[in-house]
């Protein structure tokens, strides 16, 4: 695969998780448009990486280090997520904005 069709299908992800992140009231689809973000800027890194400098270690720790952030953010959001559910059974943003009471 060339250089260019590899960041299509980078730009493609990210702004799919764009429009998923930004049309959703959703708490889980919003997270699941994040996620889907932070999956297209390391498509589009470890694209940089591989045409740039393919015997360079240093790009694969960089690679490996976000997709560990991407699991742990993704992780603690649903761990938020489900004890914002368990106590006040809300799932939605607009019900969200009203947690202090």
């Amino acid at each position: 695969m060339t250089f260019e069709l590899i960041l299509v299908l980078a730009a493609g992800l990210f702004s799919t998780g764009l429009f998923g992140a930004l049309s959703q009231q959703s708490i889980v689809m919003i997270m699941m448009g994040i996620e889907l973000m932070i999956g297209g800027v390391v498509v589009a890194a470890a694209d940089f990486w591989h045409f740039l400098a393919p015997g360079a270690p240093s790009g694969q720790v960089v690679i490996v280090a976000a997709v560990v952030a991407m699991a742990v953010e993704m992780a603690m959001g649903f761990a938020v997520t489900t004890a914002i559910y368990r106590t006040r059974q809300v799932d939605m943003t607009d019900m969200a904005d009203k947690l202090n009471g």
